[in-house]
């Protein structure tokens, strides 16, 4: 068997370092490429001591240049590069076989759409991909034949009770699915006192009851708005309109999704909550392979909850949705916004119940357009997040 050759965008985040610890157990299956980072000098150090990979890229110009000192003095050859550019090119080369797409944000959607363009396995857990450029991502796919291959634990689930055959991007009514069910832990604040959101600190917003994600991933989780690019994704992925998808809360995160068929069925994936169960699944696919994942206890588990999200508890999923129904870019302007939002918050510039309101103020500031070329989707990005700061510089005015 041939090895797969593979480069891990963001291998120093929780996503890469769950695909570094499946690859690691599968080494005749796969050898590692390229691992890509921001700034991450240390852990990336490590990584490329204890993988060897041909590449490791740092998109912030100094931490390649210190990156490459460390390597040099350890005696390791891998070669370091810097910049968007070079993330482009280790998503493109020939040598690899599949890219997974890890990056968290915006940052992600130009080495996706290459690993996109040149055919490649992509394994998506960059949603922003598709909720900024869906049309763009999709089409991409299609004209180059590449797989793509859904990572959120939610999405994977969806694909994994889909019919043996169904490639993403294909209709799912015709395999006789009516209806996808989206679950949601509900977050850390399921059952907080509404009055108190204004008081929540970074830290409580990061400490997520069943997953153990990025600091910006645990926001969105908090704020629900997770839970809306995800739709927003589903969409893209299994060519539904947004009617035909249904969030539910399910603070138990052992549901990952179902799907509903004509004659009655509903079949769900379960599993505990552990990123390296989708991940194996898309490296593997269409076989099935160890992730190291411990299987499920059903008879320790206890009782299982679905209840409908609260709107008032969770206005992302509403802006969410009306991104959706303006459709053209107001998707990547949802998302641009949610960026600064949730880097203000972290940064303790704004408060977790204001996070919304800058969206929403975003939403309906900046015009949607059609997204058809990826200038006009980066322009819309890039006077979101002006329009975005412009309305926290009021909002600070004001509160001198």
């Amino acid at each position: 068997m041939n090895k797969q050759q593979i480069t891990i965008l963001g291998s120093t985040g929780s996503i890469g370092l769950s695909t570094l610890d499946v690859v690691a157990r599968q080494p005749e299956r796969f050898s590692v490429y390229a691992l890509t980072a921001y700034r991450n000098v240390e852990r990336m150090e490590a990584q490329c001591l204890q993988y060897r990979p041909r590449v490791a890229v740092m998109g912030e110009p100094e931490a390649a240049e210190s990156l490459r000192d460390r390597l040099a003095a350890a005696g390791c050859e891998t070669e370091v590069r810097g910049g968007m550019e070079a993330l482009v090119e280790v998503c493109r080369a020939p040598e690899v076989d599949a890219v997974m797409a890890a990056i968290v944000g915006a940052a992600g959607l130009l080495p996706t759409l290459a690993a996109a363009e040149h055919g490649k396995r992509v394994l998506l857990a960059n949603k922003e991909a598709l909720v900024m450029s869906g049309a763009l991502l999709m089409d991409a796919v299609g004209r180059s034949g590449a797989r793509l291959l859904p990572i959120d634990s939610e999405h994977n689930a969806i694909f994994q009770c889909l019919p043996n055959g169904y490639t993403c991007a294909d209709p799912v009514s015709p395999h006789g699915a009516s209806r996808i069910w989206l679950t949601a832990s509900g977050g850390p604040f399921r059952e907080r006192s509404l009055e108190t959101f204004g008081e929540i600190t970074p830290d409580e917003a990061c400490a997520h009851p069943n997953w153990d994600m990025g600091r910006k991933i645990s926001v969105d989780s908090a704020t629900m708005m997770n839970k809306g690019l995800e739709l927003v994704e589903a969409c893209w992925l299994f060519a539904v309109p947004p009617s035909s998808i249904q969030v539910v809360l399910h603070p138990q995160s052992i549901v990952h999704s179902m799907v509903a068929y004509e004659d009655g069925s509903v079949l769900a994936q379960m599993g505990n909550p552990d990123m390296r169960t989708p991940i194996a699944h898309a490296l593997a696919w269409p076989e099935r392979m160890s992730s190291g994942v411990q299987a499920l206890d059903l008879l320790s588990m206890g009782a299982l909850e679905f209840s409908e999200p609260c709107e008032t508890r969770y206005p992302a999923l509403r802006l969410a949705q009306r991104a959706l129904e303006k459709g053209g870019t107001a998707t990547a302007v949802l998302n641009a916004a949610n960026e600064v939002a949730v880097e203000a918050f972290l940064a303790g510039e704004l408060a977790f119940d204001a996070i919304p309101a800058l969206i929403e103020a975003t939403l309906e500031g900046v015009e949607a357009e059609p997204a058809g070329t990826l200038e006009v989707v980066l322009g819309a990005d890039a006077r979101a997040r002006a329009h975005a700061r412009d309305w926290l510089d009021m909002r600070r005015r004001e509160a001198v």
